[in-house]
């Protein structure tokens, strides 16, 4: 037996195979996840994490007080999740950090830059990032560094680490980043 198709149904097969395979490629894949790392125990076991020195290509430690120590040492990102502003259970133990940093360090002022990924009007991530903002904010003055220390700034969608579209893009760019403005070393 021989079957033939006339035009209009190998169009139509054609059709049927498309949805399948753009079906297929819709399924779902498990969410996936960002933790914010707790910063590094300090500890005679444990040494102080390095760079590479600027002329001889040697280890060295960041300068304590430094900005590169606040990033190295403590941590300047903290992750939020979906229209969400609270802080996470995660990032209590890096803004704990930054707080005890900055209070170490009195004359250090800070910025506190919120962010949001790239889905939702521009307006609502402008006033998201702000809250994100805000909250980290109000975290670090109740652990007692000095609210005069410290302002606050919405980028809203406008400044993406990952400029990629999915799920591990916008985990990247819904973030709060402590960044210090100025008393450093």
């Amino acid at each position: 037996m021989v079957v033939r198709f006339t035009g209009s149904t190998a169009m139509r097969l054609a059709l049927v195979a498309t949805a399948t395979v753009s079906l297929a490629a819709c399924t779902s894949k498990p969410k996936p996840t960002y933790p914010t790392e707790a910063p590094p125990a300090a500890g005679p076991s444990q040494p102080p994490p390095s760079a590479p020195g600027p002329v001889t290509g040697q280890a060295t430690a960041p300068i304590p007080g430094s900005a590169q120590d606040f990033i190295v040492n403590v941590g300047d990102r903290v992750y939020f999740d979906t229209d969400r502003h609270d802080v996470r259970a995660d990032a209590g133990p890096i803004l704990d950090a930054q707080a005890g940093w900055l209070r170490t360090y009195g004359s250090v002022r800070v910025r506190i830059e919120g962010n949001a990924d790239e889905r939702g009007t521009r307006e609502y991530n402008l006033a998201l990032g702000a809250r994100r903002a805000n909250a980290i904010r109000d975290y670090l003055v109740n652990r007692g560094v000095s609210s005069d220390r410290i302002s606050t700034i919405s980028f809203g969608k406008e400044q993406p680490i990952d400029t990629g579209t999915g799920e591990e893009a916008w985990q990247k760019n819904r973030n709060g980043r402590t960044s210090i403005v100025s008393g450093a070393r």
